[in-house]
């Protein structure tokens, strides 16, 4: 089918700029942005002196990786979305035709494009980025369809791949190094946990297309079981390196929001569907800002073993 099956307003022959900057989801693109800043102070260089890499590197990592991915997404989903949301784009009219697929594949060429300006590193890890958006959501690969395989691709490229980018291109396309390779892959982990979260809205559409999401292969219990130990493991995990690593306050400040999360996992076990967005909007705030303060970590210990070296 080339159009979903539902349509609440009257067909038009183009969409508003308002109806594409909603297909372009803007308020997902702050977690890899994010990543991608954690990454870059992770690097130890000087922010002064990088700072057009640091915005052309948000710029990528938000506006146009993650933009070009919503919009995918939205397009191979606009079935999925006529029973879970109608009121989308796609579904209910206001993004008519193929204008959704033809905006999906001209931004994911701008992005390509503008990764060229970052860098070999920059390029590569932009086209991996957009490689997994693609086989998150379009056949025959589909990731999305199996809610193991999607969310790793999802969290990989959103926080891991995002962070380890910021890290490369500050440092002249050199490996980031075993410090915040550990780190990345960690976080990447309890991302899969954040992706789980935001399947709980759409439990009932996932279920009636085959979308094998954890929510329903597992159950809503079982699924919010599963995300709160993809989150809280691997933030005590990083808590257990930043000690190894001599960088003992921000061990202790990682752990404590760690355990600020506690409270809201408990009420979500209990009440995994109504308690999900609860989690979303209070717990990852938590989770992002334990990222940052990693990062500061990585940056201290980077800038001391410069001194050292030095010395």
């Amino acid at each position: 089918m080339d159009t979903p099956p539902l349509a609440l307003t009257p067909p038009c022959t183009r969409p508003a700029l308002g109806t594409v900057a909603e297909f372009l989801k803007p308020i997902t693109w702050f977690p890899p942005m994010w990543a991608f800043a954690c990454g870059v102070v992770a690097s130890g260089q000087a922010l002064s002196t990088n700072w057009a890499l640091l915005l052309l590197g948000l710029v990528l990592t938000g506006p146009l990786v993650c933009a070009s991915s919503q919009a995918v997404n939205d397009w191979f989903d606009r079935h999925v979305d006529a029973i879970n949301e109608p009121n989308r784009p796609i579904p209910s009219g206001r993004m008519p035709g193929r204008w959704g697929l033809g905006i999906a594949i001209a931004w994911t060429g701008l992005s390509l494009v503008w990764a060229t300006l970052m860098g070999p590193w920059g390029f590569a890890a932009c086209s991996l980025a957009i490689a997994l958006s693609w086989a998150y959501s379009a056949p025959p690969v589909r990731l999305k369809n199996n809610g193991w395989w999607g969310n790793a691709a999802c969290a990989l490229s959103y926080e891991g791949l995002a962070w380890l980018t910021g890290t490369a291109v500050m440092q002249g396309g050199a490996w980031p190094g075993p410090h915040s390779v550990a780190l990345a892959l960690l976080y990447s982990v309890g991302a899969h946990g954040i992706m789980t979260l935001n399947d709980f809205k759409a439990i009932e559409g996932d279920r009636r297309m085959g979308v094998a999401s954890l929510p329903v292969q597992l159950g809503a219990r079982g699924a919010a079981r599963m995300a709160c130990v993809f989150m809280l493991v691997p933030q005590l995990a990083v808590t257990l390196l930043l000690a190894y690593w001599q960088l003992p306050w921000h061990s202790a400040a990682v752990l404590a929001l760690a355990v600020l999360q506690l409270p809201l996992m408990l009420k979500f076990l209990r009440q995994p569907i109504d308690r999900a967005l609860h989690v979303s909007a209070f717990g990852v705030p938590l989770f992002v800002s334990g990222m940052m303060v990693s990062a500061w970590g990585l940056r201290q210990l980077s800038l001391l073993q410069a001194s050292v070296g030095l010395a």
